[in-house]
């Protein structure tokens, strides 16, 4: 049951390393419960350990292309927090860069479609009926590949226009009782958003931040700032929408010599 009494609860999905994690810490600052769904036991692990206390935020080990995983971290966020406010469909794979089309197996399509879209669609789903009691909203993280590619990025372009596509269908649908709303991130850093093991020092060139109109490349905190905002009351007459976040690469023309 729903405890309207209850603070505010979201889960994020991948929310273990990465962008997922700054929206998880996000939404600790923000007064809420979060529960962190990522297919990383060890990844889950950590960043319940080093963002929280007192249970909050809560994880699980979650494999979003998997329905029997995905109504179990609903089922947990609901056992735990007694109300579901927000759900990020967060989760993904980039899978398969640089193969070409004619030789990009259909398993492999189907893992980067499986995780990507599937996950979102199933996500809302099973998260729907408690977003429903609460009037809350979905946060889909697409991905500027939606708009723009580079050669022999298929399966991951793919997905990314269908979670854009996704959500203009869910906010139609859904409204208006429950908002739908995507941000699509461009060159965001998160070399110091992953589990110990893997964590380093960004390797950023002038070059590379210069691509960009805002003069750097993007950080998890961006991306994180806007889901805060797009969760918040003071959106409430937003759903259908993409958010691009990028610094402004997607509007700059470059030209090579």
């Amino acid at each position: 049951m729903t405890d309207p009494t209850a603070k505010p609860a979201a889960l994020v999905t991948g929310g273990a390393q990465g962008i997922g994690q700054a929206i998880a810490e996000q939404f600790l600052t923000d007064g809420m419960n979060v529960l962190i769904a990522d297919c990383d036991s060890q990844a889950c692990e950590e960043a319940a350990a080093e963002l929280g206390k007192d249970g909050n935020p809560a994880a699980v080990r979650c494999d979003v292309s998997d329905e029997g995983d995905v109504k179990t971290a609903v089922s947990e966020t609901i056992r735990r927090f007694a109300r579901l406010d927000v759900l990020v469909c967060n989760a993904g794979i980039s899978g398969y860069f640089g193969v070409p089309v004619t030789e990009l197996r259909l398993e492999q399509w189907q893992r980067v479609i499986s995780v990507n879209l599937t996950g979102c669609f199933l996500c809302a789903r099973h998260a729907v009926p408690y977003l429903d009691k609460t009037g809350g909203c979905i946060i889909n993280i697409a991905s500027t590949r939606a708009l723009q590619s580079e050669p022999h990025t298929e399966a991951y372009a793919a997905s990314k226009g269908g979670i854009v596509a996704l959500t203009h269908a869910m906010a139609v649908s859904l409204g208006p009782r429950i908002r739908v709303n995507c941000i699509s991130p461009g060159w965001i850093e998160t070399a110091a958003w992953q589990k110990k093991s893997k964590r380093e020092n960004p390797r950023l060139t002038e070059a590379d931040h210069l691509q960009h109109p805002a003069g750097r490349v993007g950080d998890p905190r961006d991306v994180a700032g806007l889901a805060g905002w797009l969760a918040s009351n003071r959106t409430g007459f937003i759903t259908g929408q993409n958010f691009v976040a990028d610094g402004g690469m997607t509007r700059k023309m470059i030209y090579t010599e």
